[in-house]
């Protein structure tokens, strides 16, 4: 009976390291598929990664910004052309299972433009909807 508990014990960790493995690729993943995205000039498929909901929390340096189309509205106001957006870089420094359903993103970010450089943090909150990784909330300065 031992040996068979720690069998599906063992079992049962190998399975969760594995999907969160999983988990971890598909968030990392939709990160290098936003960074594309900005880099093309395509901001509706930037915003792909984020959940579409009236719920959906951008934090900013103007504040609170609430809402899906809201936030895409503030991204077309801010980089309007080319020369504002410029090249995205990631630098991702943490990953982090919160539970099944939600991880926390940490990293940098960098503009490098015409228009000039310009960089920060942000932080990421992806929560698990519909089988669908998505960012419900993320802070960025």
């Amino acid at each position: 009976m031992k040996y068979l508990l720690l069998v599906l014990s063992l079992s049962l960790a190998t399975l969760g390291s594995h999907a969160q493995r999983a988990d971890e690729k598909e968030i990392l993943g939709i990160l290098a598929t936003q960074t594309e995205a900005w880099n093309k000039g395509d901001l509706e498929s930037f915003m792909k990664g984020y959940w579409v909901n009236d719920s959906l929390m951008f934090v900013g340096k103007s504040g609170v910004t609430y809402g899906y189309a809201n936030t895409l509205d503030n991204y077309k106001k801010g980089y309007s052309d080319a020369d504002k957006m410029g090249t995205l870089s990631f630098d991702i420094l943490q990953v982090k299972r919160l539970s099944s359903d939600y991880y926390f993103v940490l990293g940098k970010w960098f503009l490098e433009r015409n228009a000039g450089d310009v960089g920060g943090h942000y932080t990421l909150l992806f929560r698990k909807i519909n089988g669908k990784w998505v960012i419900v909330c993320d802070h960025s300065s």
